[in-house]
């Protein structure tokens, strides 16, 4: 097949972009079971050492195969400038200003729905595909992006960013799906990642040498003093660069602490990091920087998300999009996003600055 720019005539030609996992695989046979014209496509993002996370060798390989077994052709779009560019070297600027960055994140709202979808777009697709687990409905009759049906493998809090004019362009077919029924329908049709590991590691830092290694190589990492909550020095880290709010592991506090503690300050510029006890490191809401939002900013009763896993929960957005939560929670560390929901459906999101006393 010719891949060049081609006006769509409605005739369901989609571009699947091809992680070399499951759940794009069976997204792929999803299409071509409904009729669609596809074309598998995956991305070659990062140039370096590479031991875990997806795009690697190996993954390129499974998603060729894959798409031999389904008959359809299979390209692999190079976005290892642009990938550089807008989500390492970030991630490496961030931990240099003691920020907490989440790539995949980054990735999601600069290459696969930026950089591919507009490539998706030129070259006369319908739609892009991919294997996320979120659903698309539709209110007032705009796209908004829901939850996945299945609630443990649920993607929707990566994918916060995307506006109602990304998802009409998009396509989700695993949404509807468990986990498990999807293993089951990729056995079902012989497809050779069926059964593969899934890997939710950060792709661009090896298992072997770490991230404290990845960054000493691209910044200077400096030791911080670690004080309690009265100011009197208790331990030292190694690289303040690398401690997150909420950390409690890696801390050498010399052994002299009776009781739980946590990194619940990283001041970089001082190099000081301040840890203390559960009841320290909560905080009555969200300080946030960077809104993105569904329809327009949204004040009022919300269930807010702080992590890909973590619970959402209620709080209230004030007229200048800040959180508070309905009861004290955790503080969010600097450079994690937050996501807004209301009930399953996204109402948007935005980037934790610091937190509200």
């Amino acid at each position: 097949m010719n891949l060049q720019p081609h006006r769509s005539t409605g005739t369901g030609r989609v571009l699947v972009a091809m992680s070399g996992g499951v759940d794009s695989s069976v997204a792929a046979a999803l299409c071509q079971r409904e009729g669609h014209e596809i074309v598998g496509v995956t991305l070659k993002l990062w140039g370096g050492p590479q031991d875990q996370g997806c795009c690697a060798v190996s993954d390129v390989d499974d998603a060729r195969r894959v798409c031999q077994q389904l008959g359809i052709d299979h390209f692999v779009f190079n976005y290892a400038a642009e990938f550089e560019r807008d989500v390492v070297n970030p991630y490496v600027d961030a931990h240099r200003r003691g920020l907490t960055p989440n790539p995949c994140i980054e990735c999601n709202r600069h290459v696969k729905f930026d950089v591919l979808l507009d490539r998706s777009r030129r070259l006369g697709f319908d739609r892009l595909v991919t294997g996320h687990h979120v659903r698309v409905s539709r209110r007032n009759g705009m796209p908004r992006l829901r939850r996945g049906a299945d609630s443990v493998k649920d993607q929707s809090y990566v994918l916060y960013m995307l506006s109602a004019t990304d998802l009409a362009d998009l396509w989700f077919p695993v949404g509807e799906f468990c986990k498990d029924d999807l293993r089951a329908l990729a056995a079902e049709l012989g497809l050779r990642t069926a059964h593969k590991p899934e890997s939710q590691d950060v792709c661009f830092i090896t298992a072997a040498a770490g991230r404290e290694r990845f960054l000493a190589e691209r910044i200077d990492l400096h030791p911080a003093e670690l004080v309690d909550t009265a100011g009197q020095r208790v331990g030292v880290t190694p690289a303040v660069e690398l401690v997150t709010v909420g950390q409690r592991k890696g801390l050498d506090l010399g052994g002299a602490a009776l009781e739980r503690r946590y990194a619940v300050d990283v001041d970089v510029a001082q190099r000081r990091v301040t840890v203390g006890s559960t009841a320290d490191l909560m905080a009555a809401g969200v300080r946030l920087v960077d809104h993105r939002w569904a329809d327009g900013a949204f004040t009022g009763e919300v269930h807010a998300q702080t992590s890909a896993h973590s619970p959402a929960r209620p709080a209230l957005l004030d007229a200048d999009g800040q959180l508070r939560w309905a009861d004290p929670q955790r503080k969010v560390a600097a450079g994690q996003a937050v996501v807004f929901y209301d009930g399953d459906e996204v109402l948007g999101g935005a980037i934790a600055a610091g937190h509200l006393t």
